[in-house]
């Protein structure tokens, strides 16, 4: 075996955890460093790898491959990730669809610059759903694809809501509207409104004092993450949220519908059940930290997706045991 990838993670919340019990076990990797924006001495760790500021990150850049960067999407990684990509390899999950372009263009400019890799938008969805959407599209052209989330707890939603003022805590679940998935599910190939296909329930704890219609407004005005949905928000105690809603799980399905010769049709159906939403995401985002390595041996920089990354690039298995698995 090679020296084992050094890695670091930025941002140390669930998905930040997540990705720390994933390097433990991955034995060809080790996490050299953990970066935060808050007061190093007041992070809860889990292990005795060094917390340290994020404003100390170039003194590390020998000591690390690749940043794993577990900040939020709404405000974190597109600041963070062009940021840290001028100098580091990074893997981030950033899971604005809408944005992922514009983000894309960001992050590869300074990414070419700094002659790193930067694997952008990894994990469930964007991410293995994308890639299940590629492969069922490039098998079966013409046919349709249809995404469902849920029923969970979407880590990027949530976070938005928390960076409302007057917000102390909040989660989030997603949940597809079951009609539609059956249909789907039962070969029709209807053309659903996003309104159609998924509702979404926000269980909030406000600050004393806070206005609460305000923040019930402002969630359901949110353009990308409520404003086309049918959305329910419920302000509940601190309490409740920690016994009631504490848990991460998530989950959802890639579902194409084509047909082939002789009008034969064909559904093709991906779906996953998690019980955790951050640790499933976080072994994913360790997976391309191996593939981002890699890549960047080869002499490759830019900005890259999860389209670019050939699967043999995500495993720890040699060649000749790949091999057997095919």
């Amino acid at each position: 075996m090679d020296r084992k990838i050094k890695i670091a993670i930025c941002g140390y919340g669930n998905l930040g955890k997540g990705v720390e019990k994933a390097i433990a076990k991955n034995p060809d990797m080790e996490l050299r460093v953990i970066f935060t924006r808050r007061d190093p001495e007041e992070v809860a760790k889990q292990t005795d790898t060094p917390v340290v500021s994020i404003d100390e990150r170039e003194e590390w850049i020998d000591e690390v491959d690749v940043v794993i960067m577990c900040g939020g999407s709404a405000t974190d990684l597109p600041v963070q990730v062009p940021m840290f990509a001028g100098v580091f390899n990074t893997v981030d999950s950033f899971d604005t669809h809408a944005d992922i372009p514009n983000y894309f263009a960001n992050v590869d400019e300074k990414a070419r610059t700094g002659e790193t890799i930067s694997i952008i938008s990894v994990g469930w969805d964007p991410g293995m759903f994308s890639t299940n959407r590629l492969y069922a599209d490039s098998i079966l052209p013409g046919g349709k694809t249809y995404t469902f989330w849920g029923e969970g707890v979407s880590q990027g939603h949530s976070d938005a809501i928390r960076r409302i003022e007057g917000v102390k805590n909040a989660v989030q679940y997603t949940l597809p509207v079951s009609e539609a998935v059956e249909r789907v599910r039962n070969g029709e190939t209807p053309e659903f409104t996003t309104r159609e296909k998924h509702r979404r329930e926000c269980f909030v704890v406000a600050e004393e004092n806070a206005d609460q219609s305000k923040i019930a407004a402002e969630i359901k005005n949110m353009p990308k993450y409520f404003a086309d949905y049918d959305t329910e928000v419920y302000f509940i105690s601190e309490e409740e949220l920690k016994s009631e809603h504490s848990g991460m799980p998530h989950g959802g399905s890639v579902i194409h519908i084509a047909e082939t010769g002789e009008g034969n049709k064909q559904v093709v159906e991906y779906s996953l059940k998690l019980d955790s939403n951050p640790e499933f995401t976080g072994s994913i985002l360790v997976a391309y930290a191996r593939a981002a390595y890699r890549m960047w041996k080869d002499r490759q920089c830019g900005a890259k997706t999860v389209f670019d990354v050939a699967p043999a690039m995500l495993s720890s298995k040699t060649h000749e045991e790949l091999l057997k698995m095919v």
